[in-house]
């Protein structure tokens, strides 16, 4: 069973309204949608676990994969040219 939606007004900076629709569509997903989407995870907690978890994988494997890093960029690094200052 879904609940009736209520219409609501915001406003906002242009560039805000533009890098949210941009967010949006970069999930497939409809301006509302995301914004409701937002709203539904900073107030549930869903945030906050998120990025607790995301924490716990820097910290545990942050080191494993600054290493992965650099040696993925290895290749990459002896054929570009040098620089000159």
């Amino acid at each position: 069973m879904t609940s009736a939606k209520k219409q609501t007004q915001v406003r906002l900076e242009e560039n805000t309204l533009e890098a949210g629709k941009a967010a949006a569509r970069a999930r497939g997903l409809d301006f509302n949608k995301y914004v409701e989407r937002l709203i539904i995870e900073d107030t549930t907690g869903a945030r906050a676990a998120g990025m607790a978890a995301a924490q716990r994988l820097i910290d545990e494997h942050g080191s494993f994969l600054d290493d992965l890093d650099q040696q993925l960029d290895a290749p990459y690094a002896s054929s570009q040219p040098d620089v000159a200052a």
